[in-house]
């Protein structure tokens, strides 16, 4: 029981860390552009207006992956509760797949946008 206990912690960790950074993003962007923190592309950090939309944009991906991929972990690692040690470990890594498809899924997304709105210097399209 230990190890599911350890696995479930574990499985929760990615998904409750997408919804918080998603909504850290989402309503207060690093303030200053930089290379340590955020959402870091060479299009979202052309200035302020970019950098802004990137984290917003992203922000609500996260968010939303971070909704679905946490009740599908907390129901996964439920379905697996007794099971062997192999069972539980090898649910708790596909539990991983679904939010990284989501951050994945985020940058490109967002790239997209940022190309949509605004043009190869940052400014906003017409």
């Amino acid at each position: 029981m230990g190890f599911w206990i350890y696995m479930f912690v574990m499985a929760l960790l990615m998904p409750v860390t997408l919804l918080l950074f998603g909504l850290y993003f989402r309503n207060k962007a690093p303030k200053n552009i930089n290379i340590v923190f955020g959402y870091r592309t060479s299009r979202s950090m052309k200035n302020m207006d970019t950098w802004r939309f990137a984290h917003r944009f992203c922000g609500l991906i996260w968010i939303v992956g971070g909704c679905i991929s946490l009740p599908a972990a907390i129901i996964s690692m439920l379905l697996v509760m007794g099971e062997s040690v192999d069972t539980i470990g090898y649910m708790g890594a596909a539990c991983l797949v679904l939010p990284f498809i989501f951050i994945v899924v985020s940058i490109i997304f967002t790239e997209i946008a940022l190309k949509k709105k605004f043009d190869s210097f940052g400014r906003p399209k017409k």
